[in-house]
C-alpha cells in the first residue's frame, strides 16, 4: 500500500473514531491548493532544459502551510499530496499553528552543476513566489535540497517582496536559520522514545537499539542516545550494516563514514546482512530512513518490543496489524519524525520577531513540546481505546477539524 492510501485510510478511520460529518470529512481530505510549473534554465553547456516543478498546499485552518521541497527524479504527484496532508496531522499533533504542503522539482540533482542547480531554484522561485509566504505557505528542505537552496529562495523571493527570512526555514545560521535544527528531528526521535519509555517504567540507559539509516536522522538518533547510555548494537545504511553486542561506539562508527563513505569494514563491530537488521533481536528499533521497511513479510520476525518510526510511514498497515498483534508498542511517525518540523517552527518565529534564541533555549522548548504531545496523544488512546497510532490521528484530525468548524467552512 503507498503512502497516499496509507494517509487516507489512517485518515478514515480517525474521522469514524470521532464520527466526523462526512462532508466536513470529504473537504479536510481534497488539497486546498495543487500548483504545477515548467522550469526552464539553460545547462551550463548552453542548451536548455525544461524540469516541472509543483507544490501541494494542503490544509490552512490552523494557519500558514508548511513542508519540505524536495528534488528527486521520481517526484510523484500522489506522493508528493500524502505527504502535504502527513504535514497538516503532524503539525497538529505538536499543536503548532501550521497547515501542511508539500513540494518538489522532478530532477537528480547530483547530475546538476551547483550553478544549474541555483538557476532552476530561482526560476521555480519566481514561479511560485505569489504562492508562497511568511502567512501563507513557508517552505523547508527536503530529499535533495539542504540549507543553501532555501538561502537561494529566500534571495530570490526578497526581489519580489523584500527582505522576508521566514519565507523559509532550515536555512543557514548566517541568514537567520536556528541553532539546533541540525540536529532536530534526531533530537525530537529520542524525546519522544523518552516520553514512551517512561509510560512503560524504563528509561534509555541500559536497553538496547537498532537503527536502520545513518544520514542526518538516523546518525543523531544513535549519538544522542549513546550520551543517554543506551546500547547501539547494530546500524545501517544504503553502504552495508555493522552490529556489535556489546555497543557500537557512534562517534568512531561517524568518523569512519566520514572517512571511507561507507559503514562496511569498520574496526569497531561485525558486518551483517542488511537484510537482517530489522529483525535483529533488540529493545527499541528505530527506522530512519525509507517507507514501506516493515511489512507482511518481515513483520511477523521483528523481535523488538519497541518501534519508533523516525521515518515516514516505515510500517505497511499489513504489517501495523501483525506487530499490534504481537504486542510490539509502535510510536508513530506523524508524531515520533515531528521534531524537525517543529525547530522549523521556533526558527521562523525567531525571524518574525527578529530575535534568536540560544541553542539551549531551542533544545528545551521542543522537548517540551514533544513531551506534552505525547501525554495528549495518550489521552485520546484512553478515550477511544485504540493504538498510538490512531491516537495520533484523531488527536491530529480533531484540531483541524475543530478549526475549520470554528472558521466557518460551510458558508
Amino acid at each position: 500500500m503507498n503512502a497516499l492510501a496509507a494517509t487516507n485510510r489512517n485518515f478514515r478511520h480517525a474521522s469514524r473514531i470521532l464520527g466526523l460529518d462526512s462532508k466536513l470529512e470529504k473537504s479536510l481530505l481534497i488539497p486546498f491548493r495543487e500548483i504545477k510549473v515548467e522550469c526552464t534554465i539553460p545547462k551550463d553547456d548552453g542548451s536548455l532544459a525544461t524540469y516541472v516543478g509543483f507544490r501541494v498546499q494542503h490544509d490552512n485552518a490552523r494557519g500558514p502551510m508548511k513542508g519540505g521541497i524536495r528534488y528527486h527524479p521520481e517526484v510523484d504527484p500522489d506522493e508528493v499530496n500524502a505527504l502535504a496532508q502527513l504535514m497538516t496531522w503532524k503539525t497538529a499533533v505538536v499543536d503548532i499553528p501550521y497547515g501542511g504542503a508539500k513540494g518538489g522539482i522532478g530532477c537528480t540533482p547530483r547530475d546538476l552543476s551547483m550553478s544549474e542547480l541555483e538557476r532552476l531554484t530561482r526560476v521555480f522561485t519566481q514561479k511560485i513566489h505569489d504562492l508562497i509566504g511568511t502567512h501563507t505557505d513557508v517552505p523547508a528542505p527536503d530529499m535533495g535540497t539542504n540549507a543553501q537552496t532555501m538561502a537561494w529562495i529566500l534571495d530570490e523571493y526578497s526581489k519580489f517582496h523584500g527582505h522576508s527570512p521566514a519565507v523559509v526555514t532550515g536555512k543557514p545560521i548566517d541568514l537567520g536559520g536556528s541553532l539546533g535544527r541540525e540536529a532536530a528531528t534526531g533530537r525530537g526521535v529520542v524525546f519522544a522514545t523518552e516520553a514512551l519509555l517512561a509510560q512503560h517504567g524504563k528509561s534509555i540507559k541500559g536497553l538496547t537499539f537498532v537503527v536502520q539509516g545513518f544520514g542526518n536522522v538516523g546518525s543523531w538518533v544513535a549519538r544522542l542516545i549513546r550520551e543517554r547510555g543506551g546500547k547501539i548494537i547494530a546500524v545501517s545504511d544504503v553502504t552495508g550494516a555493522v552490529k556489535n553486542q556489546n555497543g557500537l561506539d557512534i562517534v568512531d562508527l561517524l568518523r569512519h563514514k566520514e572517512e571511507t563513505g561507507c559503514l562496511t569494514n569498520f574496526s569497531g563491530g561485525d558486518h551483517m546482512d542488511p537484510n537482517e537488521l530489522l529483525t535483529h533481536e533488540c529493545d527499541v528499533l528505530i527506522p530512519c530512513a525509507l517507507g514501506g521497511v516493515l511489512n507482511k513479510e518481515n513483520a511477523a520476525d521483528v523481535k523488538a518490543k519497541f518501534i519508533i518510526e523516525a521515518a515516514n510511514h516505515p510500517t505497511d498497515p499489513e504489517a501495523d496489524e501483525i506487530l499490534s498483534k504481537k504486542g510490539v508498542v509502535i510510536l508513530p511517525d506523524i508524531y515520533a519524525n515531528a521534531g524537525g518540523v517543529t525547530v522549523s517552527y521556533f526558527e521562523w518565529v525567531q525571524n518574525i520577531q527578529g530575535f534568536m534564541w540560544e541553542e539551549e533555549k531551542v533544545n528545551n522548548e521542543l522537548q517540551k513540546y514533544m513531551t506534552k504531545a505525547f501525554h495528549n496523544i495518550k489521552a485520546m488512546c484512553q478515550s477511544h481505546n485504540c493504538s498510538l497510532r490512531m491516537g495520533a490521528f484523531t488527536l491530529a484530525v480533531k484540531r483541524v477539524a475543530c478549526a475549520t468548524t470554528l472558521r466557518g467552512w460551510e458558508a
